[in-house]
C-alpha cells in the first residue's frame, strides 16, 4: 500500500464526509449539515490527509497560531486503514508544522482515550465544553 500523505490540500465537503462515515466519526460529526461541513473544512487552517490510490483514507484537522496552541479538531482514518501507523503519521506530520513550543490539543471520544495514552498525549483534567444551545451564565 502507498499512502501519500498532503499538507492543506484541497478536500471536497464529499470526500471529507464520506472519510467520516468509513471511520468512527461520523456519529459526533455533522455529517447531514453540509454548510457546516465546509465551514469546518474552510476555517481550518492546518490539515493534513492521507491518500491511498486518489482516496482520501485519513486526515488530522486542525486549528492553529503554530506557536503555542494547535487545537486537534478531527482525527479520522477509514475503518479499513486503522493499526497500520496512518494515525500516528498524520499527527507527526502535523506535529512538525507547528513551532517548538507549540502544543497539540485535542478532546478525545471516550473509546479512543487509551489510543492517545499509548501514543504520548497526557490526560488533562481541565477541558471544558460550551455547547451553543447554552448560553454564557444560564444553567
Amino acid at each position: 500500500m502507498n499512502i501519500e500523505y498532503k499538507i492543506n490540500a484541497d478536500l471536497s465537503p464529499e470526500q471529507f464526509i464520506d472519510l467520516l462515515k468509513r471511520s468512527t466519526l461520523s456519529e459526533r460529526r455533522p455529517i447531514d449539515d453540509k454548510n457546516c461541513i465546509e465551514g469546518m473544512l474552510k476555517n481550518s487552517n492546518l490539515s493534513v490527509t492521507a491518500w491511498n490510490s486518489g482516496t482520501l483514507i485519513g486526515i488530522a484537522r486542525s486549528v492553529t497560531d503554530f506557536s503555542y496552541a494547535c487545537y486537534l479538531s478531527d482525527l479520522a482514518v477509514s475503518k479499513c486503514h486503522q493499526k497500520k501507523g496512518i494515525g500516528k503519521q498524520l499527527l507527526s506530520i502535523t506535529q512538525k508544522q507547528l513551532g517548538p513550543k507549540c502544543k497539540l490539543i485535542l478532546v478525545a471520544a471516550p473509546a479512543a482515550n487509551a489510543y492517545y495514552e499509548k501514543i504520548g498525549f497526557q490526560r488533562n483534567e481541565r477541558c471544558w465544553i460550551l455547547e451553543r444551545s447554552h448560553r454564557i451564565g444560564q444553567r
